[in-house]
């Protein structure tokens, strides 16, 4: 998660992500937490791509529960999503510093 106010929680997904239910988890294990870290106040607007895992019926309905709003996502359309660029300049730096091995990639990306 990123907002103009800083970054959340960077998370380590130890499983295959390949579920709308994991994805759910996964937000609701730290959206909330990293909103509240970053002092954001209420009226935010949340973003995601249409990957299958966001669009799933039970992803929405969950969204909708936590009163949520979501920024709606063109379909066919490029990717647009700011969180590109973070994950370009992360990846940047973690290959500057070489990490060995998966014990060593994981703390290099939660130090940058």
């Amino acid at each position: 998660m990123m907002t103009r106010t800083g970054s959340g929680r960077l998370i380590r997904v130890k499983e295959r992500m390949n579920g709308a239910m994991i994805y759910r988890e996964i937000l609701s294990d730290n959206l909330l937490p990293s909103a509240r870290a970053l002092k954001m106040k209420h009226g935010w607007v949340f973003q995601h791509d249409n990957d299958p895992k966001h669009t799933a019926r039970e992803t929405k309905e969950w969204l909708r529960k936590k009163h949520f709003k979501v920024l709606e996502w063109p379909s066919q359309s490029p990717d647009l999503n700011p969180i590109e660029n973070l994950w370009r300049e992360l990846k940047v730096r973690v290959a500057q510093q070489q990490p060995q091995n998966i014990t060593a990639l994981e703390e290099i990306c939660m130090e940058e």
